[in-house]
């Protein structure tokens, strides 16, 4: 029986001072903060590993630290992504792809390919970097997602591109980057990124309501109307598991924003 498509919502990381304070419970040792946090959300995004390499046990000790039906996304190397020639990418693609993600198994999400705010759309050397992507590590299926940050990707062509490739683009909600919600894949990762301080749980009610019907939407298969696109939206097509982070702007309030879409969408966390 076929799985029914998800939304998952969570954060980026789970090692933040701040959080000490206003999320993990008091007396909490940082050793068992995955295990909470884990418990609190339905995913986590793994940025350390754009920094550097982690050793499979590493990932084989955050899939055993969480509940089984948890899933993980993982950032991509920097190694990868931030370089003038992407077509040359292959050898650090490579060693990001067998550095130990396999271990998270059913746990592992999308790969995040993240790329610098100065990086423009070369179509010829785009879709040579797309090539190198593979479609399964140690008989574990990838997903990939991009994270394009320069306007020049807000082209049709672009997007052409990465439906040929089944890669799905990053919809950032963000005051920094290009904002288009143009699905380029069979999933939908959105990154929300304008929690402000001032605000009980990072967003307003209204805009947490707003995303949790965006949510519902892009899982129905459909596409938000009220969102910013570069092509007309089609018809609806087949549903689709969605990916929704709180990260970055106030980073202190995510874990609230999250919890709270959460709880809009029906979902509980399990007891201490």
């Amino acid at each position: 029986m076929a799985r029914k498509p998800e939304i998952r919502v969570g954060i980026g990381g789970w090692n933040y001072e701040p959080w000490r304070e206003t999320f993990y419970p008091e007396g909490l040792s940082k050793a068992k903060e995955l295990a909470w946090a884990s418990r609190q959300v339905s995913m986590i995004e793994i940025n350390s590993t754009f920094y550097g390499s982690q050793k499979p046990a590493t990932f084989a000790k955050w899939r055993d630290d969480t509940p089984d039906d948890f899933v993980f996304s993982v950032k991509a190397s920097r190694y990868a992504t931030n370089r003038r020639v992407l077509a040359e990418a292959e050898d650090s693609v490579h060693k990001f792809i067998h550095s130990g993600i396999a271990e998270l198994g059913p746990k592992l999400g999308p790969l995040v390919w993240q790329f610098a705010a100065t990086k423009v759309f070369d179509p010829d050397d785009f879709t040579a970097f797309l090539q190198l992507l593979p479609k399964e590590v140690d008989g574990v299926a990838l997903r990939h997602v991009l994270d394009v940050r320069h306007p020049s990707f807000m082209v049709p062509e672009y997007l052409a591109l990465a439906r040929k490739h089944h890669a799905a683009t990053v919809f950032a909600d963000s005051d920094e980057f290009p904002v288009f919600a143009d699905v380029t894949g069979p999933f939908v990762y959105a990154r929300l990124m304008r929690t402000q301080p001032d605000v009980k749980a990072g967003y307003t009610p209204k805009a947490l309501d707003q995303w949790a019907e965006a949510a519902q939407a892009w899982q129905k298969g459909g596409h938000p109307a009220d969102l910013p696109r570069v092509e007309p939206a089609p018809k609806a097509g087949a549903a689709r598991d969605v990916f929704m982070l709180f990260i970055a702007g106030a980073k202190e309030k995510a874990p609230l924003a999250a919890g709270a879409l959460l709880k809009r969408l029906g979902w509980e966390p399990e007891e201490a």
